[in-house]
């Protein structure tokens, strides 16, 4: 289990939370009334088409934006701010990573100054062998290609070693076989590590593959439409998993739900 996550029960709760925005002096309504929970330990991910409020969602479980009303916990407190365990990991990895520092200093980054030199080339070395770039330790961010860049930013935040994992369509501008690659390896990392994931994507299928539960969002204003419990036997594997009757069943579901929210 991810350090300091609790045994079982919730480790997020979102009790009727709104976000009220005023661009330009007029009010406009972001989040509205959104209730929900994310249990210890599950990889949780949030469909919905554009405008539903996906990363407005993801930055208030992150405390990287106030709620205007309603009340989000993280472990039984009030989240006021960025709560200490809990890590976002956002699409655009070229900007999110410093170009001029080794792959190895930026995986470093989150937590120089907070532990002895020792305990940091412990974590990074790990964290890199985690995500498959150990080898990739003194190369810079520019001289990799765009999946082992997300990984790097993925290894970042492993060093922190997060009860929660908030991803931000980590996947979206890559290609597909990358980004079937890329799946595999969040869901592994899932399994040995315990930690909690959020995960907001606009691909149906990825939300069904990764997730124990997919929440379907309505909106604008964001607001839940549906959720949906994922039965499927894990581990899971992108071709017996993906032609299964019972995944297919959950993408028809899913499709239906989106459109029903609204969505394309």
């Amino acid at each position: 289990m991810a350090h300091g996550a609790p045994a079982g029960g919730n480790i997020y709760e979102c009790d009727a939370v709104s976000l009220e925005l005023f661009p330009h002096g007029e009010s406009r309504l972001i989040i509205d009334r959104l209730s929900l929970k994310v249990r210890a330990g599950e990889f949780l991910t949030i469909v919905g088409s554009s405008g539903t409020g996906k990363s407005t969602l993801l930055r208030l479980l992150g405390g990287l934006v106030p709620a205007t009303s309603g009340a989000i916990r993280f472990r039984g407190a009030a989240v006021t701010g960025a709560p200490a365990g809990v890590v976002v990991v956002f699409q655009d990895y070229s900007n999110a990573l410093l170009q001029w520092r080794s792959v190895a200093r930026n995986v470093a980054l989150g937590i120089e100054g907070k532990l002895d030199h020792a305990e940091i080339d412990r974590r990074v070395r790990q964290s890199l062998q985690m995500v498959g770039l150990e080898k990739n330790a003194g190369d810079h961010p520019w001289q990799l290609s765009g999946g082992m860049q997300q990984r790097v930013q993925i290894a970042r935040a492993l060093a922190l070693k997060p009860d929660v994992m908030l991803l931000d369509e980590p996947f979206g501008a890559l290609d597909a076989m990358t980004k079937a690659a890329l799946q595999d390896e969040v869901l592994q990392l899932h399994a040995q590590t315990g930690t909690s994931f959020v995960f907001i994507t606009h691909d149906i299928e990825e939300a069904v593959y990764l997730g124990d539960r997919v929440v379907v969002l309505a909106g604008p204003p964001g607001r839940i439409h549906k959720i949906v419990d994922i039965a499927l036997p894990r581990p899971r594997d992108q071709m017996r998993t993906r032609q299964s009757a019972e995944f297919l069943n959950y993408r028809a579901e899913l499709h239906a739900a989106v459109l029903g929210a609204g969505g394309p």
